[in-house]
């Protein structure tokens, strides 16, 4: 186990050194790309309650997909409460303040029932073509995705999806990852 714990963190330093790499123009023009993915996927189209992470350090933006659902779909996000991510639900963009890590999230505490999420998109470092994600390393999202039954989609810019990564027996799985060049389905 520690080997596997060792090669994550050399992999997670390396990815986000590329990451940061990033102009803040290559970082928008790409998530575009990717957000005009997500919304032809009919998991999307079909989803009524959808989780989303708010993005932050170069991670695929999220911000616009958040924005324009909120006329369509029950927009929930993740509030870290004692060390747990807990799914909650906001109707406006201006719900969200700097909270943990400085990462915008609720200042509300209106718990959304995880049996009812549909969809959950999950940030990662790293994923490989197996669906398999390297996070921050402090498990949170393996957690709470260990509760929840929703269909699971990482969104990453291409050069973060690798063959494969060193996985231990709580780490979970994406179903889909979508990339600016691609759709990975996972669950095959």
């Amino acid at each position: 186990m520690e080997g596997v714990l060792e090669i994550k963190e050399i992999v997670r330093k390396k990815m986000i050194e590329k990451r940061k790499e990033m102009s803040r123009e290559e970082v928008i023009a790409k998530s575009r790309v990717i957000k005009g993915k997500v919304k032809k996927m009919k998991e999307f189209r079909s989803a009524r309650n959808v989780m989303f992470y708010v993005s932050y350090n170069n991670e695929v933006f999220t911000h616009d997909l958040i924005k324009e659902s909120f006329s369509e779909k029950r927009v929930i996000v993740p509030l870290l409460l004692d060390d747990e991510i807990v799914p909650v639900e906001i109707r406006e963009w201006k719900e969200l303040k700097p909270g943990a890590f400085n990462i915008l999230e609720p200042e509300h505490r209106n718990l959304f029932p995880l049996h009812l999420i549909d969809l959950v998109f999950v940030p990662g470092i790293v994923f490989d073509e197996r669906g398999y994600r390297i996070g921050h390393g402090l498990g949170y999202y393996d957690k709470f995705l260990k509760k929840l039954r929703a269909t699971r989609i990482g969104l990453a810019f291409d050069f973060q999806v690798v063959k494969e990564v060193p996985h231990l027996e709580y780490d979970q799985r994406m179903d889909i990852i979508v990339t600016d060049k691609r759709i990975l389905d996972c669950r095959e």
